[in-house]
């Protein structure tokens, strides 16, 4: 690295080899962390480049700056921009479970039913106050934009199942819209997102065109139950697709050990899921255990969509990837132990945004993270909302990619950028190129 450039290159050649005894934590040490002498990074560069590529990612003068602080906890999960007349704010989670002793404690002192509460709050972008938001979401974890209002995961308690459930932004009023799987409950949701329909001229595999519109996809582990404020688990820790319309769920992947993160290529034809087994609810760690992002291809039968073909994309050398995103190139996002990572659509690592170089915060890593027009990006590290400035990307959530409710039928005009990435993306079923116009049926544009 020299003082006129903002990143530092660290190919995988560099440290191919290294000389015998290395060491390093799996969990929570990087490839950063080793003392080989050839691998001496600049401690106050948080961008590193592992192949030429992430420098398309970045701008001319990327910078990553402290947005706000905390107690350690305080800013976890979701990340969902919202635009206001103050310059937009970001709306998350923590991950401070506050609890309180149900009514009938002293009838079960050896596991008592427990009420528990996490905060849903908002970070505003411009002066970098935070406040809690009022609601009667219970545990919110994962969320979502769900057109002019937001999609949240919320966890449950021992009295209350865990649901996706609909806020509005402006009244606060909540809208559970699914809580159970054929009267089972869930575990404990973790994260969603909207899948678009696909352009209407297309058909499925069977020549059909599509029967659905837009539908919502979760994951939902066992981290409530291992967390002690979820009952035991009725279901297997899986993935799930819901149709709003017709109110139908069902299972579309299974296998995993803890399935958490879940996010679709700008062409809809991926969907990512990461693993975060390698941390169990109850802090233990087992580096035998999955820290893995699995990709599925999506396929259109009958109507409607499911995944095939499941195989490893990736896996995170530092801590679990546990939010992820996409970029509207097709580069893949999570936060991990270090910070967040990013990967090529082949699955190999371009490049790292290690957060806590800005600001001298070793250790700092990212639960979850969301993009901001402009370039931008959101992390949350617990004690720290990391704001990253001056990429030369869009995430698809606010580059044109349709997401949204109700049913309105119209096409909405994609960003240059999303354009150019489906202009060379190849339809999977016939080897036509796609549409660069993706029909709405239900889905407000983000912008």
């Amino acid at each position: 690295m020299t003082a006129d450039l903002p990143y530092h290159m660290l190919l995988p050649s560099a440290h191919a080899v290294l000389p015998a005894g290395f060491s390093r934590d799996p969990f929570s040490d990087s490839i950063l962390d080793t003392d080989a002498a050839e691998l001496a990074v600049p401690a106050t560069c948080p961008f590193i480049a592992t192949d030429p590529a992430f420098l398309e990612v970045l701008g001319p003068k990327p910078v990553v700056r402290v947005l706000a602080s905390g107690v350690p906890g305080f800013a976890h999960e979701a990340g969902v921009y919202v635009p206001s007349t103050s310059g937009g704010e970001v709306w998350f989670t923590s991950n401070l479970i506050t609890t309180e002793y149900g009514d009938d404690r002293a009838a079960s002192v050896a596991s008592p039913q427990l009420k528990a509460r996490v905060n849903v709050q908002t970070v505003d972008l411009t002066t970098g106050i935070v406040r809690a938001v009022p609601t009667a979401i219970r545990t919110g974890n994962g969320a979502c934009p769900y057109g002019s209002k937001l999609l949240f995961c919320d966890q449950g308690d021992d009295f209350t199942p865990s649901a996706l459930t609909i806020l509005d932004p402006v009244t606060h009023a909540v809208t559970p819209i699914l809580n159970n799987f054929h009267g089972r409950q869930f575990n404990s949701l973790n994260d969603v997102i909207v899948l678009p329909p696909p352009p209407a001229a297309a058909q499925d595999l069977n020549g059909r065109a599509p029967a659905t519109g837009p539908t919502v996809w979760f994951t939902d582990p066992t981290y409530g139950h291992e967390q002690q404020f979820r009952p035991v688990p009725q279901l297997p820790p899986q993935v799930y697709m819901f149709d709003p319309k017709s109110g139908a769920v069902r299972v579309v992947a299974d296998g995993f050990d803890h399935p958490n993160g879940i996010c679709f290529s700008p062409d809809n034809g991926t969907c990512y899921v990461t693993d975060t087994g390698h941390i169990h609810g109850s802090g233990r760690l087992d580096a035998t255990r999955p820290s893995t992002v699995y990709a599925f291809d999506v396929v259109w039968r009958a109507g409607a969509p499911s995944l095939h073909n499941r195989r490893v994309f990736a896996m995170a050398d530092c801590g679990v990837p546990d939010g992820i995103k996409c970029d509207t190139f097709g580069n893949v996002y999570s936060g991990c132990g270090d910070g967040i990572h990013v990967w090529n659509t082949a699955g190999q690592l371009i490049g790292k945004i290690v957060l806590g170089r800005a600001d001298n915060n070793p250790g700092a890593g990212c639960a979850n993270f969301c993009f901001v027009p402009g370039g931008k990006i959101v992390a949350f590290a617990e004690d720290r909302i990391y704001i990253v400035e001056g990429l030369a990307v869009d995430g698809t959530s606010v580059a044109g990619i349709p997401m949204g409710e109700a049913d309105c039928n119209k096409p909405v005009a994609l960003s240059a950028r999303v354009s150019e990435y489906l202009s060379v993306a190849m339809d999977r079923r016939s080897g036509q190129r796609m549409s660069s116009e993706l029909h709405c049926n239900g889905f407000e544009a983000s912008s």
